[in-house]
């Protein structure tokens, strides 16, 4: 009896080996600012060969390759204003930047209520704190909309 799904595994790896080339060329092109269907016209024709042409290719001016480099960089592409992932220095223009636990001395006025422990209450003659002007108390009719 004849079979005709018995093509090997050496085949199945050359499949495989065609078809990540071909991914690969496409998405190299595309960094290199010439599209994904000139990768893909290469890697899927020539397979190996094609990726190697596109490797060789020049990159054009303003392409992905030439602004961010070789090999892409997660951290290069984030939002203006965010600050990037560098340790926090202590002269930095950020309260926050060294975090709760690495204050400096100098901002501690005194040991600090351990986390469990209730808040002390104000003594019987002192005035009460008034809220600070910036979170005005909500009122009942302010989920109505304008």
């Amino acid at each position: 009896m004849f079979v005709l799904a018995t093509i090997g595994a050496s085949a199945l790896y050359l499949l495989f080996v065609w078809l990540i080339s071909a991914a690969a060329a496409a998405w190299l092109a595309d960094r290199k600012g010439y599209g994904e269907r000139t990768g893909l016209f290469f890697g899927l024709i020539l397979s190996a060969v094609g990726f190697v042409i596109v490797l060789l290719l020049p990159a054009r001016p303003g392409s992905t390759w030439k602004v961010e480099g070789a090999l892409p960089n997660p951290g290069a592409r984030r939002p203006l204003g965010v600050a990037g992932l560098a340790p926090a220095t202590p002269d930095s223009e950020s309260p926050d930047a060294l975090g709760p636990a690495l204050a400096a001395p100098e901002e501690a006025a005194g040991p600090s209520p351990s986390p469990g422990a209730p808040e002390a209450s104000p003594s019987p003659g002192a005035p009460e704190a008034s809220p600070s002007p910036e979170a005005p108390e909500p009122h009942a009719g302010d989920d109505a909309p304008a």
